[in-house]
């Protein structure tokens, strides 16, 4: 055999993919994206670097990397960083914007049907399941990123006076962020072996063929760093942010549900370090305790739909805007479903516009080096201390859930039983988290049916 003959198909780099191709594949990621971004990314992986082979292992895991160090869903970053690489900005909007896009539109219909129907036996009883379920889920979100990140007694101490921060004397979350962040600056000098953390998700140790970009691939020409190119996406991402900002203060007004939707939802983008989970405390004392817009019981409804649809499960902020926009008649009592919509998609803008920004504007400096990237100390106190306030969302989701009418009223004894079942099933059996949904809504509604 000639030493120079391919061995194998896979030493063969996949055929030149189209924008049109990446089209379809991103849209149907859009619908299958089911798992939180564990599963998500574990999807992409499958697809793009064993099966299809449009990027490397290693080349994946470098743009993974960032994406974990970035605020934001790390998951729909990572596409649209890919989508970025293979076809431009063009590439990375489409990867990006059909990542969610079912999603949005799955959410607007669901969340329709649960504030119209919500009262229908079916409806709450399913929901009556759900709910249980949903506290374990965040419980077990406070246990999986404790036990990566809480290694040794300071950063545990880290977390406790974040949740006696937040629970007890009720402290903003960007203020406990602030505070970490610093207390990691200043820890990460005097005792760096302290603030010590692994680098996202390691090295690459497995080849799975050529790929369309390989290890030695060539950075792209529009993926090179320029000064230039980087004022421009800044640019750009600040017009599109302040441009519909603008109109809303000028049609509607700056305390309008709408422009302070926009504004907080822009807040809470700039603090999902750690994933949704650790944005979800901020949203909770923003959305429900300070405006309103929502319930304590229909966010943790919220969730568990944002857990049941494909997407980021910060796409349950689509719920909390349609609901805010419904509920608030923003358009007049004959529109309610119009207004929830807006509401919804608006709220899903300012989430994800800085996501592009980031991409677009970090890929190229990412680009300029493939070494591995590595937490700093600063964000490994902040997610320590994002352990602590997950919790306290866990212990409050529990509260409406097991008393729904507050300690004076009777404790729920069936609803503790269905939580202690989906925390056993996701702790100890590790089931998914859709399956664990699901089995619950069931036992739900044979208990609703049954009382």
């Amino acid at each position: 055999m000639d030493a120079h003959q391919p061995k194998s198909t896979n030493d063969i780099p996949p055929q030149p993919v189209t924008l049109s191709q990446a089209f379809w594949y991103w849209l149907k990621l859009g619908f299958i994206s089911f798992g939180g971004p564990a599963g998500q990314i574990a999807i992409m992986h499958q697809d793009l670097v064993e099966r299809m082979r449009w990027i490397s292992e290693r080349r994946f895991l470098h743009a993974l990397n960032y994406c974990m160090l970035l605020p934001g869903p790390e998951a729909q970053q990572l596409a649209t960083y890919i989508g970025w690489l293979m076809h431009r900005t063009w590439g990375g909007i489409v990867a990006g914007v059909l990542f969610v896009l079912p999603s949005l539109f799955i959410l607007i219909v669901l969340s329709w049907i649960y504030i119209a129907f919500g009262d229908v036996p079916l409806v709450s009883g399913l929901f009556y399941g759900i709910k249980p379920a949903v506290t374990a889920i965040v419980a077990q979100a406070a246990h999986r990123l404790g036990s990566r990140t809480l290694k040794n007694n300071v950063l545990w101490a880290v977390a406790a006076a974040a949740f006696v921060a937040i629970f007890a004397l009720k402290v903003p979350f960007p203020l406990i962020v602030a505070g970490a962040a610093l207390i990691g600056y200043v820890g990460g000098r005097l005792s760096p072996n302290h603030f010590k953390a692994g680098g996202g998700h390691g090295h690459a140790g497995q080849s799975y063929g050529a790929a369309l970009i390989g290890d030695d691939t060539p950075t792209p020409e529009h993926a090179r760093f320029r000064w230039s190119r980087l004022l421009m996406v800044v640019a750009v991402g600040a017009l599109l942010w302040l441009l519909p900002m603008s109109l809303l203060v000028a049609y509607f007004s700056w305390e309008h549900t709408l422009t302070q939707m926009g504004w907080f939802f822009t807040k809470a983008a700039l603090l999902t370090f750690g994933g949704a989970y650790a944005v979800l405390p901020y949203i909770y004392q923003g959305a429900v305790e300070f405006y309103q817009w929502l319930t304590p019981t229909q966010m943790i409804d919220g969730l568990a739909l944002g857990e049941a649809t494909p997407g980021p499960l910060i796409m349950v902020v689509a719920f909390v805007g349609f609901i805010g926009g419904y509920a608030q008649a923003l358009f007049g009592a004959d529109a309610p479903f119009f207004a929830g919509a807006v509401a919804a998609t608006l709220v899903v803008w300012f989430t994800f516009l800085p996501s592009f920004i980031f991409i677009f504007a970090g890929g190229p400096l990412v680009e300029s080096t493939h070494d591995n990237l590595t937490f700093t100390a600063p964000l490994t106190a902040i997610s320590a201390a994002i352990v602590g306030v997950i919790l306290n969302l866990a212990l409050f989701f529990g509260y409406y859930v097991l008393w729904p009418q507050g300690f004076s009223g009777a404790f729920d004894g069936w609803a503790a039983i269905i939580a202690l079942f989906a925390a056993i099933a996701l702790l100890r059996f590790k089931r998914n988290v859709i399956e664990v949904i699901g089995v619950c809504a069931v036992i739900g509604l044979m208990l609703k049916t049954l009382m």
